[in-house]
């Protein structure tokens, strides 16, 4: 019955200047987690699908966006921080301690807008400490399909295809019992749509849930304060910005600034390991 709900709601009606999402898909990432070689590090993303094009995003970040999109909704969203995060010593001193409580915070910065008509995508991320967005178009992803493999997930039968794509070697499953041609990150193209995909150096994106929705693909928020930028100029920059995060700070602050967190210690980026596209 599932399969079926999923099917039909691709052939619901598109609202008249609205992007509109029948397929709702939970991805989990796994990598590496900068300077932490031995730790693995898994994030949560969502995948909105529908006839015109997608939206790939971290739930909790779209709705810190949301609310910071407005003066009223900022104040509001601080609020909720702060009564989490902030507590008092018996000397009145205040700490602030971010892991307190449930109070949603913006840690992912990711969004990947699909436009199927126009056969592009738009990036939007946070790379050397800057928002930034930039084209990319479909073409630059070509699949090879290894009709022989095949793989369950979801209850739904998979089959392996692989791609060379920005420095990496993808093997990827998709499912054609829902035929949208989309999955999660910039995975478009194939046949049916991507449950899971896998690359080296344990990197991993597996969807963990999946349902037929009827729902708007909300723009992205405040996109005037994303700067324009070029993808292996704002890779690089992000390199950068990792191998001289104390001095950047510091110079920003005009004083010197120490991480003191072992996990914040600089360790040279080793982009095969952090990063999912190496070609830069």
């Amino acid at each position: 019955m599932k399969k079926l709900l999923l099917i039909f709601a691709l052939t619901l009606p598109i609202a008249a200047n609205a992007q509109q999402a029948s397929v709702k898909v939970a991805y989990e990432e796994t990598r590496h987690v900068y300077s932490q070689d031995d730790k693995l590090g898994t994030r949560n993303m969502t995948l909105l699908t529908g006839k015109e094009g997608s939206k790939y995003f971290n739930e909790q970040s779209q709705y810190c966006d949301s609310m910071t999109s407005t003066p009223e909704g900022k104040k509001k969203l601080r609020e909720i921080q702060m009564a989490a995060w902030v507590s008092y010593g018996a000397d009145g001193s205040m700490s602030i301690d971010m892991t307190k409580g449930n109070a949603p915070n913006k840690k992912i910065y990711t969004y990947i807008v699909k436009d199927f008509s126009k056969n592009e995508m738009k990036v939007y991320d946070n790379w050397g400490d800057e928002n930034g967005y930039y084209t990319e178009p479909f073409s630059e992803m070509e699949w090879e399909i290894e009709s022989d493999s095949t793989r369950t997930i979801l209850n739904y039968e998979c089959i392996m295809a692989r791609t060379s794509y920005h420095g990496r070697n993808w093997r990827a499953w998709f499912t054609p019992e829902i035929p949208v041609q989309d999955g999660p990150w910039k995975f478009q193209g194939l046949p049916g749509l991507v449950l899971a995909a896998e690359s080296d150096n344990d990197i991993a994106l597996t969807a963990t849930g999946i349902e037929a929705v009827n729902t708007t693909i909300q723009p992205v928020y405040s996109p005037g304060s994303y700067s324009k930028t070029d993808r292996k100029k704002a890779l690089k920059d992000e390199e950068y910005f990792s191998n001289n995060r104390e001095a950047i700070i510091s110079a920003r602050f005009g004083s010197s600034v120490k991480f003191e967190n072992k996990d914040q210690e600089k360790k040279p980026w080793n982009r095969t390991r952090y990063v999912l596209e190496t070609d830069y």
